[in-house]
């Protein structure tokens, strides 16, 4: 491998000979020293890819210097070379993040392998990766033509994260340009599936139709109450499904995932319907007729989302579940903490409901805030951001109380956003509201073929704010902009994340059953 440079440290250097010879044969880069001392001197005067060192040294011990060497270079990677097999003196090297390690007396192919390992593993995973999705493209693209159902559906969806993933570590840019392509036709063919559905999915007509934001705790929470004797149910604002498979790995350390998996949202993909209809049961007419003290309209003043502990109340007493229960919505660091010292006093409790707040403030800030915009530039670097986020929050500390005490957890999520990049023009009046995904209101002007139109709003389960109010909807990855200063709004809004509309990341989200280890 060319252009790769080696130290090489053992106090018997000279018996190495061989070993270094066939190195430079290979096209490496080799210096020698026959102490750590040296060895570090040597280091600090030029780059190098690579450490080879001697455990057994006399003077500056292998380990000492291995030390030392990570202190100036933590990235560089060293391999130790020992005559030893003691346990002890693997674990302090192991201990000191050695990329390797291998034992005396050791071979040029052994080498060779460790340095490949060390140097060009990611290279190899990158080009596997690329050529296991080159293959599996034309099955993907083929499922995606053939008319998938609603529970079809969501396993194309997870193979579309599952390579977003694989391959967003890869420097392929142009294998990447491939798989979203694919998404983006993936995406138009799904908003199509959901607008010839979803009216008899929320009137009933159709018995084969998803798990969606009304009928989720009636056919996947409740039947849970019954397995434990007591059960936290955490809902993180507008967490899509390929956040929470990044926030996975770290989850997985402490409980197990009995079952991922996914469930459609209503329309429109937003706090005020989604989450109400969640813990209502109910769809929005409905809990405005049942509950009419628990519904706030668009044009009303204040929280569309006051009430939901109320309404979770109110449908596990109508499926015959009069359980001790608690509901804690979670806005901020503060109220994060404070939850996490009452936590013993709850686990008393048959359920309690966590609404976490994070992500969905993290998709506003990135909107308004121009330094949020630049760290999280791409879907990878908003998903990155995500996960150092729960590094740190108090939720971790939550989902860590409670794996300590084995108490079974729920994660899930009311809606997810989309990245939108496509203009969409409408014209509304002064009391059309201001989401860009979907409209409402009564003097909407817009081409209908650029939109989900639903004219009657009664026919899906959504208020109406005046007579003549209806209801429209963007599709992908689209938005609506006003054409009077229209330049300016899409550039704002443009690349931002958005939820209201349909499409794959906003519609399909994750349900998690987790057990603690």
């Amino acid at each position: 491998m060319e252009n790769v440079t080696i130290l090489w440290a053992d106090d018997e250097i000279d018996l190495l000979k061989p070993h270094i010879m066939f190195l430079r044969d290979k096209g490496y880069e080799v210096f020698t020293s026959n102490n750590g001392v040296e060895a570090i001197e040597i280091l600090k005067t030029r780059p190098f890819d690579i450490v080879f060192l001697d455990e057994q040294m006399p003077g500056l011990s292998g380990i000492e210097t291995l030390i030392r060497v990570k202190n100036l270079f933590p990235d560089l990677p060293v391999v130790m070379i020992t005559k030893s097999e003691e346990e002890t003196i693997m674990e302090d090297a192991i201990g000191s993040k050695i990329s390797d390690y291998l034992i005396k007396p050791v071979n040029p192919k052994q080498i060779l392998l460790s340095l490949k390992k060390n140097l060009e593993n990611k290279k190899l995973i990158s080009e596997k990766t690329t050529f296991s999705y080159q293959q599996q493209f034309r099955n993907i693209g083929m499922e995606i033509s053939n008319r998938l159902t609603h529970s079809e559906w969501p396993e194309v969806y997870r193979k579309l994260v599952y390579w977003e993933l694989e391959l967003g570590q890869s420097n392929d840019s142009g294998i990447m340009d491939v798989l979203k392509m694919q998404k983006e036709e993936a995406g138009q063919v799904f908003s199509r599936f959901v607008e010839n559905n979803y009216t008899d999915w929320v009137n009933g007509k159709n018995p084969d139709r998803p798990v969606m934001s009304h009928t989720l705790i009636r056919d996947k929470l409740i039947p849970l109450l019954d397995e434990t004797s007591s059960l936290f149910f955490i809902l993180i604002d507008n967490l899509r499904y390929d956040q929470w498979k990044i926030l996975q790995p770290i989850i997985s350390e402490l409980y197990r995932v009995e079952r991922d998996e996914i469930y459609y949202s209503i329309l429109p993909t937003t706090t005020q319907y989604a989450r109400n209809a969640l813990f209502a049961g109910l769809l929005p007419t409905e809990i405005e007729k049942k509950y009419p003290r628990y519904w706030v309209n668009e044009d009303d003043e204040g929280t569309k989302n006051q009430f939901e502990g109320e309404l979770l109340g109110e449908q596990l007493k109508r499926y015959g579940k009069d359980v001790r229960y608690s509901y804690h919505k979670i806005l901020n660091l503060s109220a994060g903490r404070k939850l996490v010292e009452t936590l013993p006093n709850l686990t008393g409790n048959k359920l309690n409901a966590i609404v976490y707040n994070f992500v969905d403030m993290l998709s506003h800030a990135r909107t308004e805030m121009e330094v949020i915009r630049e760290l999280a530039d791409d879907e990878a670097a908003y998903r990155s951001i995500t996960v150092s986020w729960f590094e740190h929050s108090p939720l971790y500390d939550i989902i860590r109380f409670l794996a300590e005490k084995k108490i079974p957890l729920v994660i899930t999520t009311d809606h997810g956003s989309v990245k939108v990049d496509a203009p969409v023009k409408i014209v509304g009046d002064k009391a059309t509201n201001t989401n860009l995904r979907y409209k409402t209101g009564r003097s909407l002007s817009y081409n209908r073929k650029e939109v989900f139109e639903v004219k009657n709003p009664a026919d899906i389960y959504l208020p109406r704010t005046n007579v003549s109010s209806n209801y429209v909807f963007c599709r992908n990855a689209d938005f609506f902009a006003y054409p009077n200063n229209f330049n300016y709004y899409v550039n704002y809004y443009r690349n931002t994340f958005q939820h209201g509309g349909i499409s794959m990341e906003e519609m399909m989200i994750p349900f998690v059953t987790l057990k603690a280890k």
